[in-house]
């Protein structure tokens, strides 16, 4: 029994080893290997070598599916690309896989020496990350000395003799072991070193050790696959083509048998056997498969279509990826979309003072569904302006970049604002039972109305740059901040008063002006960025003497002047 917990004891530092080093190297360079795999490569060949490269980095296949996921989720890689880089990192695990199983006994002390100065002494630093990596390889090394020794007296007791020949005579069993010690230890890569290291020892024989290096493989699939399960389809498709990959590798097993009897023949020991399979069956199965990226593609995008199901997230329609060439181009499609967080934005709105006015819960739901919108097509243009490198752009386009950057931003704060008004105002009528008295009702009411119109114009503003309609908004920004005072000021006058409804609401109604004085100033910011934008080159138009815009003051519609 101690045997066997020490066999156990040294798995477990194998696996934590590992986690170590994939965490180590995320922390240091995770922000490198994404934006080498964020790349846009223009072949698989490029994808192919940068999964290899970051594999071998993080020395975790599942990392490189993470981040692959990640991007295709976010519309920044294309699926063929993905699954080039999944090729690549299982070549990366099979070469990490026969540089840790080489001699290097002497190494695992100065490494765990050298990983715990430079991480106690510089914790919070990038070089106390990379002794945080060092410590993980020399006890990634140890584990596997520990094992031989462990395993030793292993091989001799009956017991364990008679449960490893079960496996023996089923190799889909032994597939299904290799597979769920993977999905277990989170590593393929620990997996494949223990079973080459159980092999060396003679605890197990060669045909079940290929075995279960299959399964290894077919494990780190299903762990991308759960780990993408609650992705859109779009990420899933990556997880489900490099699963599928995976699985085509089960072709190999009818052909096992006489393989195993060459390799027999070559009189290598059953360690360095095992690992030249892995590392001999990834390479032919990766570049053998690698010209078949985009029909798997298409194959995945038929197996997990997109569904659009009434009532659920809305998803961007103007962003298109192939107009990213065309900077101004692609401005105009990002212009499209902010516009349309606008519109849901005042949809917003109006269903507030639904809520406002009766309490309805049709709408304080519709509310939340709209929001749940705006944070979406907000991520789009986001994630779709990021793709656009500023330093491409010319100097009028990089302004444009940044006021529809600005706009996004602000529209979505105000959605999130617009959803803690409902709530206050939810907690007010429903948990509460009270309501507003008529006249600070229709107090908010005439705020309400002010601010849908300067959302309007503000949004008119930001697409049109028109210096004429901004100095409009500025002024409707001033008429706003002025009539919330007075009404402010209305609410105490109510409250001195004695008015029974304004005491019971006076928290809520003062909070709600306060909120719509946040509201006001976003709606109104792009004034500043179309005011602040020099003006076309017209030769036609005579020059103006300068004057300070932001005092102008034009006259407004009904106004005197």
């Amino acid at each position: 029994m101690l045997t066997l917990l020490h066999l156990l004891s040294a798995i477990a530092l194998l696996v934590w080893g590992t986690h170590i080093v994939r965490t180590g190297i995320m922390r240091v360079y995770g922000s490198h290997l994404r934006r080498l795999l964020g790349r846009s490569m223009s072949n698989a060949p490029l994808a192919f070598g940068a999964g290899i490269g970051v594999t071998a980095l993080v020395q975790s296949s599942n990392a490189t599916a993470l981040l692959a996921i990640s991007f295709v989720a976010q519309g920044l890689m294309a699926l063929p690309t993905a699954l080039a880089i999944m090729l690549g990192a299982d070549v990366g695990t099979a070469l990490m896989a026969r540089v840790l199983t080489l001699d290097l006994s002497w190494l695992s002390p100065l490494l765990t020496l050298l990983g715990v100065c430079l991480f106690l002494s510089r914790k919070q630093s990038r070089a106390g990350q990379l002794g945080r990596v060092l410590i993980g390889l020399g006890l990634i090394i140890l584990a596997l000395q520990l094992i031989v020794q462990a395993a030793e007296p292993i091989t001799e007791a009956r017991g364990m003799q008679v449960l490893f020949s079960s496996l023996a005579g089923d190799t889909l069993l032994a597939v299904l072991v290799g597979a769920l010690f993977a999905v277990l230890s989170y590593s393929s890569l620990a997996a494949v070193l223990l079973t080459s290291t159980l092999a060396g020892a003679g605890l197990i024989s060669l045909p079940v050790a290929l075995g279960l290096v299959i399964g290894a493989n077919i494990g780190s699939g299903l762990l991308a696959w759960l780990n993408a399960s609650l992705q859109p389809a779009s990420a899933r498709r990556v997880a489900l083509g490099n699963l599928l990959y995976k699985l085509a590798g089960l072709l190999v097993l009818p052909f096992l048998d006489p393989l195993v009897a060459w390799m027999a023949s070559l009189g290598y020991s059953a360690q360095t056997q095992v690992i030249g399979f892995h590392l001999l069956y990834n390479s032919l199965r990766c570049l053998l498969l690698l010209p078949t990226v985009r029909p798997m593609a298409r194959v995945c995008e038929h197996l997990l279509p997109e569904r659009s199901l009434d009532g659920g997230v809305a998803q961007p329609r103007h962003l298109d990826p192939a107009a990213l060439d065309t900077p101004s181009l692609a401005l105009a499609n990002a212009v499209r979309e902010t516009l349309r967080i606008g519109d849901l934005v005042e949809s917003m709105l109006a269903r507030l003072l639904d809520v406002l006015r009766d309490g309805h819960s049709d709408s304080a739901e519709e509310i939340r569904r709209l929001d749940d919108d705006v944070d979406a097509l907000y991520s789009g243009v986001k994630l779709y302006l990021a793709r656009m490198p500023r330093e491409d752009l010319a100097e009028q386009e990089g302004r444009r970049w940044a006021e529809i950057i600005e706009l996004a931003i602000n529209l979505e704060q105000a959605g999130d604002i617009i959803e803690h008004m409902l709530g206050k105002v939810q907690n007010l009528k429903t948990t509460q039972r009270r309501s507003f008295s008529d006249s600070g009702l229709e107090e908010l009411n005439q705020l309400h109305a002010q601010l849908s119109a300067n959302l309007r114009l503000g949004l008119s503003v930001f697409l049109s740059g028109d210096g004429h309609s901004a100095r409009q908004l500025l002024q409707h920004k001033r008429q706003f901040r002025k009539l919330e005072r007075e009404l402010a000021h209305a609410h105490v006058q109510r409250l001195h008063q004695q008015v029974v409804e304004s005491i019971e609401t006076s928290a809520a109604h003062l909070e709600l002006i306060a909120d719509m004085k946040r509201l006001n100033s976003l709606f109104c910011s792009a004034a500043y960025a179309a005011l602040e934008s020099p003006p076309p080159a017209n030769p036609r138009t005579p020059a103006e003497p300068p004057r300070d815009l932001l005092s102008a003051e034009p006259r407004l519609p009904g106004k005197p002047a």
